[in-house]
């Protein structure tokens, strides 16, 4: 094995991808409250969000050690790659640099590159597959960095919250906005900003229109879409994300579209019935 994409649990892997011997999860953690939780397959995402219902405060999460980035570093593998959430949003980065430092120090020389995603979720997993797509054509190491590089700076990622409660209790939205937005069924659209931190995009009255006003502005940012792939991920919102991908389907002209569900993490920051996508 010549290559080997670690990608911090934030970041759904498909099936197809689990299986393949080039990519490894590491895993974050999350309490609620004083209930603890692993973000691996373990993962029990309806009783994750009961917790989170019942409970009055915010979920938190730690990410992995940078020990645990060193032992997935080390691999028979020649070039080793990882893809963290952002570094705004996280210290997955940061331990991945510290784990790439003590390996260095203790192992010595291997090539290994961290992306910091600037995104978080299915964002995540497209630059893995891009990496890979890069590898299986045969470029060199330092190519690889530079066309991913670019290809996270024009990546696009949005979600649209089915509800604010989590942005309330973690300080990011005010009492009487979460109580006004939900009075009025208002929904934000959100996204990444070139560094890395959430931002609001815009909103629409409802999910229906909010999920349209996404597909709508991602359609007109992404150029050369049979060249892309189309990402969406759910928190317990299955229906929701079928139909928003036949949308797609039928207003865009994609490489391919999927859909798949929310890990821990994700699940943490979409909450129940969000809705992310990526291109």
């Amino acid at each position: 094995m010549s290559y080997k994409i670690v990608v911090d649990s934030c970041g759904e892997l498909p099936e197809r991808l689990k299986k393949d011997g080039h990519f490894e999860t590491v895993s974050l953690e999350i309490y609620v409250d004083d209930y603890h939780i692993v973000d691996d397959e373990s993962f029990d995402q309806a009783e994750f969000l009961r917790r989170v219902r019942e409970s009055p405060n915010c979920p938190k999460s730690t990410c992995p050690s940078p020990e645990r980035y060193m032992e997935a570093y080390d691999c028979e593998a020649e070039r080793v790659y990882a893809v963290t959430l952002s570094a705004q949003l996280s210290g997955s980065c940061n331990s991945a640099q510290l784990g790439k430092k003590l390996y260095l120090e203790e192992k010595g020389e291997k090539q290994i590159h961290i992306f910091d995603s600037k995104s978080a979720s299915i964002g995540q997993t497209l630059i893995a597959m891009k990496i890979q797509e890069y590898e299986n054509a045969g470029l060199e190491f330092k190519q690889i960095i530079a066309k991913v590089n670019d290809f996270t700076d024009h990546m696009n990622t949005s979600f649209v919250l089915e509800t604010l409660e989590t942005l309330r209790k973690n300080g990011r939205l005010s009492n009487i906005k979460a109580f006004v937005a939900g009075a009025l069924n208002i929904k934000p659209v959100m996204g990444a900003t070139p560094e890395g931190t959430i931002c609001q995009l815009g909103q629409a009255r409802g999910m229906v229109r909010a999920v349209d006003k996404m597909i709508k502005d991602l359609l007109e940012k992404t150029k050369d879409q049979q060249e892309k792939i189309f990402a969406i991920s759910h928190c317990n919102a299955p229906k929701r994300a079928q139909e928003a991908a036949l949308k797609v389907r039928e207003l865009g002209n994609f490489r391919e579209v999927f859909v798949i569900d929310t890990a821990g993490i994700s699940s943490m920051y979409a909450s129940d019935g969000g809705i992310i996508m990526a291109v």
